[in-house]
């Protein structure tokens, strides 16, 4: 009997349309042999979907009628079953799943509430867990997690948007001190959305303006001389952990931007491109000293967030120095990073196949765990006298 598996895609995020590209291409890769897919999109207002009309991407260029043509669903528990049932007078199970595969970037997903609604619900899932998840996509809190396990970092500084607008002479000194040139990001966004790289203070206030209208936490790092970028891939859990080769990105910005990743991407012979298009160099031409402590880090990072699944950890070197500074990892890349596995040979299909084996395995292990009581203490209780202990 093939497993069920969920792909769940989309999301309320400005990274939505990355998401549908990301997910569309798993599934062209996904073995079909084991597994039966059920695609299940996450709308922009928030609504589940589910149907074959979602595997095109064509579709998805009118978003009303794609959701016109599929069904609208919620997902129930019946026992040990996941339903999703078709929404509305004639309520019908429509699909099941044995197994969620979130394939989301960004705010409301990928920061670890989907993650927690799959465990409401006690749904076995591929990924990070809640906690994971939300360091991963908080850039302030992550630094604060690696300063304190001596991870290498930029320097920084950040505030609110709040404080910004109370007191911006404040904040602009504070980044003058930092020192120029500077990139100015949201906190919680991915895919480069709202980041600007910042010469010199004429430019500041502009981008500071476009990273609030994304976030309320903005975070400002010090620019990197002599930069180059490169990303590794990690896989595995919290016992046993791979890297993948090394690649470095590039770009005609000062940073890789988001048309640098994605603009362009669309079908070629029928299949999605997503991180693909971007530009880079596989493997990354480093030294083996550079190469061997990038994935050593990329471990330790792995390790100190609790990440499971997939990974990238993008880095930030100065090529005259050597430098490596850890820029933020990827709690769900675009493309599942797989491009950086194929060419160590595993195939995107295995390295899907073995996502969803460490996700069953971790459902598996976490139940070993005691996690609530079978003795119900309210049995006895009496009102207004409490609980004696």
């Amino acid at each position: 009997m093939k497993i069920r598996v969920g792909i769940f895609f989309g999301g309320s995020s400005v990274e939505h349309e990355v998401s549908v590209i990301s997910a569309l291409q798993a599934i062209e890769y996904i073995n079909k042999e084991k597994y039966e897919i059920v695609p299940i999109y996450i709308s922009k207002e928030k609504d589940l979907y589910t149907g074959n009309y979602l595997l095109d991407i064509e579709n998805y260029q009118d978003l009303d009628k794609l959701k016109q043509n599929s069904e609208h669903v919620v997902i129930e528990k019946n026992k040990d079953e996941y339903n999703l049932v078709k929404v509305g007078w004639l309520r019908k199970v429509v699909a099941k799943i044995d197994v969620a595969f979130p394939i989301v970037h960004g705010q409301n997903v990928e920061d670890g509430s989907l993650a927690g609604f799959f465990e409401t619900l006690g749904i076995p899932y591929v990924g990070s867990n809640v906690l994971a998840s939300s360091l991963g996509q908080d850039k302030i809190v992550m630094k604060q997690v690696f300063a304190s396990s001596n991870i290498p970092i930029v320097p920084y500084l950040w505030f609110f948007d709040y404080e910004y607008l109370n007191d911006k002479e404040s904040i602009l000194k504070r980044i003058e001190k930092l020192g120029y040139p500077v990139v100015v990001k949201p906190a919680s966004l991915g895919s480069s959305v709202g980041i600007n790289f910042v010469k010199d203070k004429k430019e500041i206030e502009k981008a500071i303006e476009d990273a609030i209208n994304y976030d309320k936490k903005i975070i400002i790092e010090k620019g990197v001389d002599n930069l180059i970028e490169v990303n590794c891939s990690v896989l595995g859990n919290s016992t046993t952990q791979s890297t993948s080769l090394i690649e470095q990105v590039i770009s005609s910005n000062n940073i890789l931007t988001y048309k640098d990743k994605y603009i362009g991407n669309g079908k070629t012979k029928g299949k999605t491109k997503g991180m693909v298009n971007t530009s880079r160099i596989i493997p990354a031409p480093l030294s083996k000293e550079l190469t061997k402590t990038i994935e050593e880090i990329s471990k330790e990072v792995f390790k100190c967030l609790n990440l499971s699944g997939v990974c990238r950890i993008d880095y930030l070197i100065n090529s005259k120095t050597n430098e490596v500074f850890v820029n933020e990892p990827n709690t769900i890349p675009g493309s599942l990073s797989f491009y950086l596995w194929e060419p160590m040979g595993k195939t995107y299909t295995e390295l899907l196949d073995e996502l969803i084996t460490i996700g069953i395995k971790e459902y598996k292990n976490k139940h070993k765990k005691t996690t609530c009581f079978d003795v119900n203490i309210l049995k006895n209780y009496q009102k207004n006298k409490g609980i004696k202990k």
